[in-house]
């Protein structure tokens, strides 16, 4: 089983509280759906709380590109997470300008490993995107 999938497996086990890795109940997972495969994937990402929203960092530890999951949810921005208070349809939107500056602050505030992760990115910029609850 692959580090993922015990922390998919861990979340949904404890209600979403991950001792693994130390995230506790800071973590939600994204579903995507692959744009070229058509399959679902699930990836355990730290959500920053922003108002009723959710805010994610697609820095993949900093990797000089963007992990999977961001292209596939740029391509399908409707989407679901899990949470610690159960599924939710969410619409993703990517931050720019003052809204990502604020938000990127609250990321580093959080952890000190997003700063590393944008040394080791170098010239590419960690995207953030904003998930909004979706009205069924």
């Amino acid at each position: 089983m692959s580090w993922n999938d015990n922390v998919i497996a861990e979340f949904r086990a404890n209600n979403g509280n991950v001792t693994t890795g130390g995230f506790g109940r800071s973590l939600i997972l994204l579903h995507t759906i692959g744009t070229r495969s058509g399959v679902d994937r699930v990836n355990p990402v730290l959500g920053r709380r922003s108002g009723d929203d959710w805010v994610v960092a697609a820095s993949y530890a900093g990797a000089p590109t963007h992990p999977a999951w961001y292209h596939n949810l740029v391509a399908r921005p409707d989407t679901t997470i899990e949470t610690t208070d159960g599924p939710v349809e969410v619409t993703a939107t990517e931050l720019t300008g003052a809204e990502y500056d604020a938000e990127w602050s609250g990321f580093v505030a959080q952890s000190d490993a997003f700063a590393e992760y944008q040394k080791k990115a170098g010239d590419r910029r960690i995207p953030l995107l904003r998930l909004r609850r979706r009205t069924l």
